[in-house]
C-alpha cells in the first residue's frame, strides 16, 4: 500500500504524423497538480497541426522505501514525472497507462506499444514529494565488507600421492 497517493491530471499532445502508416503521433506534455474537473478526451487547444487533450487523472503513489529515489529526482537538474500512454482505436484516442515519480519505475514502464516520456514535475507536486521525503528518510549505511583471508595451503603445490596397492600385482 502506498503511504501517499497524489492525484494528477495528464495532458497529451496529438501531432500530425509525417508518415504514410499513421495519421497522428501522441505524447504526454504536462502534468497538472490535483484532479481537474474536465472529462478525459477534452480538447484544450487545436491549431490544425497540433492539438492538446486532457487525458485523465492518475495517482502518483509514493512509498516510504523509495524515498531516496524521489529525493534524487527532486535534486536532479530537471525533476520529472514519467508518464506511459498508449494510442487506442476508440474514444478517447489515447489512454494513460501509468505515471510515476520514481525514475527506475519509469524506465520499467517501457513496453512495446507504450510510449513513456519524462514530463516536467509541477512545483505543487514537487513540494508534496519533498515533504514526504523529509518525513520518510531512507538512507542505506555504507558497510565495508571484509575479505576472507586467503588460505595459503589452498594455493600450495601438492606432492604427488602414492596410490594404494590393492594386492592385484
Amino acid at each position: 500500500m502506498p503511504h501517499l497517493s497524489i492525484p494528477a491530471g495528464i495532458v497529451v499532445e496529438r501531432r500530425k504524423a509525417a508518415s504514410s502508416w499513421i495519421d497522428f503521433t501522441w505524447r504526454p506534455v504536462s502534468v497538472l497538480a490535483g484532479e481537474p474537473v474536465a472529462e478525459p478526451g477534452t480538447c484544450l487547444s487545436d491549431d490544425g497541426e497540433t492539438a492538446t487533450f486532457y487525458a485523465g487523472v492518475v495517482h502518483l503513489d509514493l512509498y516510504r522505501t523509495e524515498s531516496d529515489r524521489y529525493r534524487d529526482n527532486l535534486t536532479s537538474p530537471r525533476p520529472s514525472v514519467w508518464v506511459a500512454i498508449v494510442a487506442t482505436d476508440g474514444a478517447p484516442l489515447c489512454s494513460v497507462v501509468a505515471a510515476t515519480i520514481d525514475p527506475a519505475e519509469g524506465e520499467a514502464l517501457s513496453e512495446p506499444g507504450t510510449l513513456v516520456e519524462a514530463v516536467p514535475l509541477p512545483l505543487a507536486i514537487a513540494e508534496w514529494i519533498a515533504e514526504f521525503v523529509a518525513r520518510h528518510p531512507v538512507e542505506e549505511n555504507f558497510v565495508k565488507r571484509k575479505r576472507d583471508r586467503a588460505d595459503p595451503e589452498a594455493l600450495a603445490r601438492r606432492l604427488p600421492t602414492l596410490e594404494k596397492n590393492d594386492g592385484r600385482e
